[in-house]
């Protein structure tokens, strides 16, 4: 009697695996094949990074043509130059409007940092000046490690703690270069900073990025203090993929709302965020209403995700930090540039709206006019403003969180 439903349940198997053939690329069968010699005795673990090469190559291969037209358009389209020149001079007077009614009005009453022409990156030695102790460990797998950010002569009351997640589309998440400025400017004004690395797909399937970040989070709570942080107030931000991480890690940190990933973290582990920072983020893994969100979508499904939408809509639905706001949200501040090719604008004005409308947090929008994905290791005439812009506003929430925890003690 067993025999017939087990013989319709392997048709409809053979009948799936059919169609999945069928529908293969050829970088779906170069990435099953990286994934499959990854797990071989021996020699295994150095054919890691075949398949995050080809993971990279596929993510390369759907955006450059895009990056290169608008490239091109932007440098050669008559009257471009002043209109780049117009968009880099607002950057200082929106950065102030964007934390207005944010930040005090007596702190937003600075000098802004000059524009710089030299990219950011090339400022990497100067900038690791603050890094403190390099490749701890903050979970029992290789790519589970951290940097600490600190200045030698920290006062010894605990000091603020921000994560830093870099980006890297999900398939490359290394913390070499990404977010340097940041974590330099918070460091020298006395926060400790985490910048940390995880795993990645394909080798690595969705959930395992946003439950390292997490492991990270309960991590600081229960150990930053090591280092002369306060495990009371930590911090998240995060570019890019690390954008998302961050903003799904902020709203699945209160008691609730972290039932499908609760299960795989250590018991008891405190995952709570007091304030969140998006750089040039993707926030929708659900919307396929343009060309280009379905060519993400299908990016996910095809080498992070492994799984179609179709099938798994609440996976996706999940992992949307936009389907996930709610009152209890924690201050938010998003940044993203109004001429980015890879990541479009309109995710992050969608996010910071749908915040505004559901959080009772403090939220902040800094849209810089003209910046492009990665201004902040690629463009020195914002990323000075940016970086002090989170820099205000962070250190605001933590002097918030200080009133309040004062008044709960008196």
């Amino acid at each position: 009697m067993t025999a017939r439903p087990q013989s319709r349940d392997s048709g409809c198997t053979l009948t799936a695996r059919a169609r999945r053939l069928l529908r293969a690329r050829p970088s779906d069968y170069l990435m099953a094949f990286s994934v499959a010699s990854a797990s071989l005795p021996v020699v295994g673990k150095s054919l890691e990074p075949l398949g995050g090469m080809t993971a990279m190559s596929v993510w390369g291969a759907r955006h450059l043509p895009q990056i290169v037209s608008a490239t091109a358009k932007s440098w050669f389209t008559p009257g471009s130059s002043a209109i780049r020149e117009r968009e880099r001079d607002q950057t200082r007077a929106v950065s102030d409007a964007a934390l207005r009614g944010v930040v005090s009005a007596a702190d937003l009453d600075i000098d802004w940092p000059e524009p710089e022409q030299a990219p950011p990156v090339w400022n990497a030695l100067r900038h690791r000046r603050h890094l403190h102790r390099s490749s701890v460990r903050y979970g029992s797998d290789p790519a589970q490690v951290l940097d600490v950010w600190r200045r030698k002569d920290l006062p010894l009351e605990p000091a603020p703690v921000l994560i830093f997640v870099p980006g890297g589309a999900w398939v490359h998440g290394s913390r070499t270069l990404q977010g340097y400025a940041l974590l330099s400017h918070l460091a020298e004004q006395g926060w400790v900073c985490l910048s940390i690395d995880y795993r990645v797909a394909p080798h690595n399937r969705w959930p395992s990025h946003i439950i390292d970040v997490k492991t990270a989070i309960a991590w600081a709570h229960a150990n930053v203090d090591k280092f002369g942080g306060d495990r009371d107030f930590v911090a998240v931000a995060g570019a890019s993929a690390g954008g998302h991480l961050a903003a799904l890690a902020g709203l699945t940190g209160a008691a609730g709302h972290d039932r499908e990933f609760a299960d795989r973290l250590p018991a008891g582990a405190d995952t709570s965020v007091d304030a969140v920072v998006g750089l040039y983020g993707r926030y929708d893994w659900q919307d396929r209403s343009t060309p280009e969100r379905a060519q993400f979508v299908d990016f996910l499904e095809r080498v992070v995700v492994g799984k179609s939408i179709r099938r798994n809509p609440e996976t996706y639905r999940q992992a949307s930090p936009i389907a996930r706001v709610h009152p209890k949200a924690p201050p938010t501040l998003v940044v993203h540039g109004s001429a980015d090719t890879v990541i479009p604008v309109a995710q992050a004005r969608d996010f910071a709206e749908r915040l505004r409308a559901v959080s009772h947090s403090s939220v902040g929008y800094l849209e810089l006019p003209g910046a492009g994905h990665g201004f902040d290791m690629t463009d020195g005439a914002r990323t000075g403003a940016a970086t002090t812009a989170i820099g205000l506003f962070l250190n605001q929430i933590h002097r918030d969180r200080i009133m309040i925890s004062s008044k709960h003690v008196i």
